[in-house]
């Protein structure tokens, strides 16, 4: 018998390509500067290079007075609705409200209480997957990382789409809105598939959703062994979910929506090139990073309510002294929000009754002194542009702990809530757009006379 191949093994000859490909890529700073090239398409401000419009939603984080841009308390809109008070009037009715911010980001408008209930009918009617599906794509081969278990099953959902490539509204319209209510299933099932098969567990269990159910309560549902959860639960997580469905479009996911979908692409392809892209650790991964970081800070200082211990650590860590050595506060600071993130704002509002239902009223109590404390010890201790508060992921692992989800599904519930926003984004793309998005790049090579095989 053969001996079986390590396809992963990094070889001597990997790592001698790997230096020549290194040095052979590196690009002089300066030239940035020299062609006025900015990178990441922001400038050293946080202000985004404008590549299109959008109707579907806004971040506001700078006001302009006497012709200036001040930094201004962090406000975001969906299709020019305040999402506080969109979160606000949901909550005042005690009803779960995802489905209706996905009704308002794809359609463009509040529904109406027959056609809110219309629209969770169909969705409803969407939770199911292909016969075997789970069986044939999920169970088999399962990733550690479920973020890529989700692409792959988006991916495979074409061949069992007999329109798959037909681009009609209609048809795309349909597409997003399987994709929508089907994403809580392929992500739970990934995780446990995963669990059992490369963790060892000893169960594996898979519930069907409910149709009846919502968005949150279908989550927590099949989540769980026993499929049971709370008002509370079921409410905070649904907030978490409208909070995350969508965040203008100038970000990483929305732009890459656009990009992929102005090749002409299909839905499946446009949808996984997004969720390529919230897997990178700069953008869907923080939350984790926050949740890695506080365990970590729990275990290194004694005395919780001790503002001057907890700000020797935070400086600890802006030294890289402590937890990955990143040189990072994870969940303070945003490209975009300075003053505030209207996001962690709201979810904040409604962590008391659910870490009380928890018992975690201590660790709420540590999130709020850092929320506070690490924008001073940020200030006083790095070159700031712009100043920082804490963002959506700094209170959102916590939820999730709260909620006791895994850390290995805190970015797929981030892809499960803004699908709903990359359809929307998608559907403005095929309405309004008429060109392939073809960015610039300027090349800096120098050029070289061609040198035949033998004297090289």
């Amino acid at each position: 018998m053969s001996e079986k191949k390590n396809y992963s093994a990094i070889t001597p000859q990997i790592r001698e390509y790997t230096e020549r490909c290194i040095k052979n890529n590196i690009i002089e700073p300066s030239l940035y500067q020299k062609y006025e090239v900015n990178r990441g398409l922001r400038d050293l401000n946080g202000n985004g290079v404008l590549t299109g419009l959008t109707e579907i939603s806004e971040v506001k984080a700078k006001e302009i007075i006497d012709g200036e841009a001040v930094p201004c308390r962090g406000e975001l809109y969906y299709r020019g609705y305040d999402v506080k008070k969109l979160v606000g009037g949901i909550a005042d009715d005690g009803r779960f409200g995802f489905e209706e911010i996905a009704y308002l980001l794809l359609l463009g408008n509040l529904p109406t209480a027959e056609q809110l209930t219309d629209f969770k009918r169909l969705l409803g009617e969407y939770r199911s997957l292909p016969n075997s599906f789970t069986r044939d794509v999920i169970m088999k081969a399962p990733s550690a990382n479920i973020m890529n278990s989700l692409a792959r099953s988006v991916l495979t959902m074409y061949s069992y789409d007999t329109n798959a490539e037909d681009l009609s509204l209609e048809n795309v319209l349909r597409q997003n809105l399987q994709l929508i209510a089907t994403m809580p299933m392929l992500s739970i099932y990934a995780y446990q598939a995963n669990n059992y098969y490369n963790k060892g567990h000893n169960s594996f269990f898979i519930h069907d959703p409910d149709p009846a159910l919502s968005t949150a309560e279908n989550i927590l549902m099949m989540l769980r062994p026993d499929k049971k959860y709370t008002e509370t639960e079921a409410h905070v997580l649904d907030i978490a979910l409208i909070l995350h469905a969508e965040h203008g479009g100038g970000n990483n996911l929305s732009f890459t929506t656009h990009v992929v979908t102005s090749s002409g692409t299909d839905t499946y392809s446009a949808i996984a090139a997004a969720l390529c892209s919230l897997k990178g650790p700069k953008h869907g991964g923080s939350n984790i990073k926050v949740s890695g970081m506080f365990e970590d800070i729990k275990s290194h200082i004694r005395d919780w309510e001790d503002d001057d211990e907890i700000r020797a650590y935070l400086i600890k860590l802006l030294n890289k002294e402590a937890f990955d050595r990143a040189g990072l506060i994870y969940g303070i600071g945003h490209a975009i929000y300075s003053v505030s993130d209207p996001r962690a704002e709201v979810l904040e509002q409604y962590l008391s009754a659910l870490a009380g239902e928890k018992g975690m009223e201590r660790e709420l109590m540590l999130y709020s002194k850092i929320e506070k404390l690490a924008p001073e010890v940020i200030s006083e201790r790095k070159k700031m542009y712009k100043g920082v508060s804490a963002n959506i992921d700094f209170f959102s692992g916590l939820v999730y702990q709260m909620l006791g989800i895994p850390d290995e599904l805190f970015t797929p519930l981030f892809a499960i809530a803004r699908v709903a926003g990359w359809g929307a984004h998608r559907m403005e793309e095929l309405i309004n757009g008429n060109k392939i998005i073809r960015p610039a790049y300027k090349a800096v090579a120098p050029r070289r006379d061609y040198i035949s095989l033998a004297d090289r």
